[in-house]
């Protein structure tokens, strides 16, 4: 009888809690105030990425407080949506609380008697999603909005709010993903172009891919004063072999900078790099803009043998004149795309071997082959 009791009161405190909002009417929400937080956190996760350059905090401390911001992000999104509902109209508020009211509870019964068992234990995964956003772990808040993704794939603001969320929590496939649809569904913006680029080279181990170089090109051509973009265009002609101009691109860029700004320390060190290794080229050599032009002329056999010759010249090099922790890296990473697992192998052997008597460079190797899934590793 107890049982029955409570599932009564259970079942008119559920009603009521649906019939007081309807009866005051739900208010409409312009979203723009959840717009504003939303921007608000983005910026703070760059700012926390500029200060950890900067070396004002340690990685330990950033990691924390970009695991916040983004949890803090992740909920005003999902608080803003949950807020723009629009009032109900008389017809349709009596219909409402006429389901409240009546069906509802006879539908909840009914189910319960048919179906229900109270020894089922409950569902863990559905009641952490249903908890308050506030309370919710950031892994839980992405579930949430990947969920909600899943069911509304053309969301735009729903692939930008998770898009650095998840670049901050060390997914960068996943975030080139999400910023590629929020750019095909609301149009390009100058800053998501260069989050989805750097969300390529990042998933690339450094190595500015075509994809990524046309993203900051269309960045720059939206907004020619933009650093991010700039910064990894110079990247990419350096990483091309282009050092006159990776020079000039670097003196352009720091012409006129704040020197007290996070990128302007990484700019200067790439141009000394640069200027101290004359004209032998100090990271592995992309295709550049006229080789990719010019491979969309060949057929699949010569394209690949034209990729093939690259990584091979890049090989030859580093087994006769010995090379970078990073040129080793891309190496292994090249052959592995290629599909020359056996190939992978012996450069990190012959990596391995080269910088035995140096702990730290030993270690980078390792890690960089692990992640390759390499067995020497």
């Amino acid at each position: 009888m107890m049982f029955w009791i409570l599932i009564a009161l259970t079942t008119g405190v559920a009603a009521l809690a649906v019939l007081v909002p309807l009866a005051r009417g739900a208010k409409v929400q312009t979203g723009a105030e959840g717009s504003a937080d939303e921007a608000v956190y983005r910026e703070q996760l760059e700012a926390i990425d500029g200060e950890l350059k900067r070396g004002l905090i340690d990685e330990e401390a950033a990691e924390a407080a970009k695991t916040e911001v983004a949890r803090r992000l992740l909920a005003a999104h999902d608080k803003n949506q949950a807020q723009s509902g629009k009032q109900l109209n008389g017809r349709r508020l009596k219909l409402a609380q006429l389901t409240g009211l009546l069906l509802l509870p006879a539908a909840a019964l009914g189910g319960y008697l048919l179906l229900g068992s109270p020894g089922q234990p409950d569902l863990p995964l559905e009641a952490r999603l249903s908890a308050p956003a506030d309370q919710q772990s950031v892994d839980v808040l992405i579930a949430r909005v990947e969920r909600h993704l899943s069911q509304n794939p053309e969301d735009g603001e729903g692939w930008a709010v998770i898009a650095p969320v998840y670049l901050s929590q060390g997914q960068p496939q996943a975030s080139a993903r999400a910023y590629a649809n929020a750019i095909r569904i609301l149009g390009p913006r100058p800053d998501w172009l260069t989050d989805f680029g750097e969300a390529l080279t990042m998933a690339n181990e450094g190595l500015v891919t075509a994809d990524a170089h046309r993203a900051f090109e269309q960045a720059v051509s939206m907004d020619a004063t933009a650093v991010k973009p700039r910064f990894f265009l110079a990247i990419s002609l350096g990483q091309e072999g282009k050092k006159a101009e990776a020079v000039q691109a670097w003196n352009n860029l720091l012409e006129g900078a704040d020197e007290n700004a996070a990128w302007v320390h990484a700019a200067r060190q790439q141009l000394a790099a640069l200027e101290e290794n004359g004209d032998a080229p100090s990271q592995l050599r992309g295709p550049s803009q006229e080789d990719i032009a010019a491979s969309q002329e060949m057929g699949a056999d010569d394209r690949q043998a034209m990729i093939r010759g690259m990584v091979s010249g890049l090989a030859d090099r580093l087994e006769k004149e010995g090379g970078s922790v990073e040129e080793w890296n891309r190496l292994m990473q090249a052959y592995t795309v290629l599909g020359e697992k056996q190939n992978a192998e012996d450069a990190f052997a012959s990596a391995a071997s080269a910088f035995a008597d140096k702990p730290d460079e030993l270690s980078e190797i390792k890690d960089a082959a692990r992640k390759l899934g390499l067995s020497g590793s």
